[in-house]
């Protein structure tokens, strides 16, 4: 049999690689689930786990451009959202032995799903083989070439950051929270008092620095409003989430009521745990900031702040938002739908509910005349299922939950 022409090759290649190129729109989304399955370390909030896709999509898109194209291997350069996530994981801390990973189960997933396409849309037997190993060696010539790349960006930033003195802070404050000895002495912050630890984040991209300096200026803000006694302890977590911990030295309470992070930032969050005593409490409040926050990112649309002390057993409503939103429709029937209006007439029944059943409390927290709450009550009573005063416990965490959660458990339609 004589040897196929590399140039009928190369067309036949580039024509089947448009026709790839159309069907794997939801190849790459299975590629990135493949990925946090089997690799834990690359698990994390919706903006990391949003850049591993990214970065799935565009090495897919950047290899599949190579077929029936000859192009040589020194030319290829890593695709940006890769090497923004390489220098992702490097400023959290995971180890690069997953990334690398990463790109074997990748390219492994590649492979098989591009193999079954050729098999399919090929039938001349001589020409199937050939491009199977143009794509076999293509591929590896890609993986291998970009994956070093990929390891150097990781490397650089790895070291970067870790020559900052806040990356250093930042470590020793990750062995407290897991339980190791560290110098205290060297965190530049009193343990022994009350604190409340905060998570804040800026969800929309930023300059490189950019969000950690308007994250430190939220919590040098946020310490001044609430009458801190000291200066915030700060610690970057990557470039758009960061730790800090209040202090309140012996005050054994805080006025909630004071925290606006509408006047401080335009778009950034934050998470807050309970005001807590001592090294434990240092921990156990980083912890409860950290299910609050699960709490915002779930939420539909999230608030811009979350506090522990409000979401109670939603945390764990959480994990089960399709069995939550049934419950929540069980226990409010038609007030359980996303409409404007349900949502006035939810605010009104929770805020009356949570202050003992009063029509004058709840209009003054709702600065409402006390006739417009009884209206509003009236209304909500006609669209639940049941009186107000049967199932009043899961009526208010059904209300609660809907503050707290929105969209992501109310019924459409």
């Amino acid at each position: 049999m004589e040897p196929i022409d590399e140039e009928a090759i190369d067309a036949r290649l580039f024509e089947l690689g448009a026709a790839i190129s159309d069907g794997f729109g939801g190849v790459g989304r299975g590629i990135t689930e493949l990925l946090l399955a089997e690799i834990p370390e690359l698990r994390g909030d919706e903006i990391v786990e949003g850049l591993l896709n990214a970065s799935v999509e565009e090495n897919v898109g950047a290899m599949l451009s190579l077929l029936g194209l000859r192009v040589p291997v020194e030319s290829i350069a890593v695709p940006g959202a890769a090497a923004e996530y390489a220098r992702r994981l490097a400023q959290r801390g995971v180890s690069v032995i997953p990334l690398v990973r990463a790109y074997r189960l990748g390219h492994a997933s590649f492979l098989d799903w591009s193999m079954d396409q050729i098999a399919a849309q090929e039938k001349d037997q001589a020409m199937s083989q050939a491009i199977t190993r143009r794509v076999m060696r293509l591929s590896f010539d890609y993986i291998d070439r970009v994956s070093e790349q990929v390891v150097t960006a990781y490397q650089s930033e790895r070291d970067r950051w870790l020559l900052t003195q806040t990356a250093v802070r930042a470590s020793r404050v990750r062995k407290l929270l897991a339980g190791d000895e560290v110098d205290v002495s060297a965190l530049g912050y009193r343990l022994a008092q009350f604190h409340v630890a905060v998570i804040g984040w800026v969800p929309e991209p930023t300059k490189a620095g950019e969000g950690l300096v308007r994250l430190d200026r939220v919590g040098q803000t946020l310490a001044t409003e609430l009458g801190c006694t000291g200066r915030p302890l700060f610690v970057p977590f990557d470039e758009a989430v960061a730790w800090f911990w209040l202090p309140f030295g012996n005050r054994p309470e805080v006025r909630w009521s004071r925290l606006d992070i509408a006047g401080i930032d335009p778009t950034a969050h934050v998470a807050v745990g309970e005001l807590e005593q001592g090294t434990d409490g240092f921990r156990t409040s980083h912890q409860q900031a950290a299910v609050a926050r699960r709490v915002a990112l779930t939420a539909r649309p999230p608030h811009r702040v979350t506090l522990s002390e409000r979401i109670g057993p939603i945390a764990l409503m959480c994990g089960e938002l399709d069995a939550t939103r049934a419950w929540v429709r069980k226990v409010l029937g038609q007030l359980g739908t996303d409409e404007r209006n349900n949502a006035v007439l939810r605010e009104t029944l929770r805020v009356f509910l949570e202050h003992g059943g009063s029509y004058s409390t709840a209009a003054e927290t709702l600065s409402l005349h006390r006739n417009t709450v009884q209206y509003r009550l009236n209304k909500a009573a006609e669209l639940l299922p049941g009186p107000i005063t049967e199932r009043r416990a899961d009526l208010e965490l059904a209300l609660r939950a809907c503050d707290q959660l929105g969209s992501a458990v109310l019924a459409h339609g």
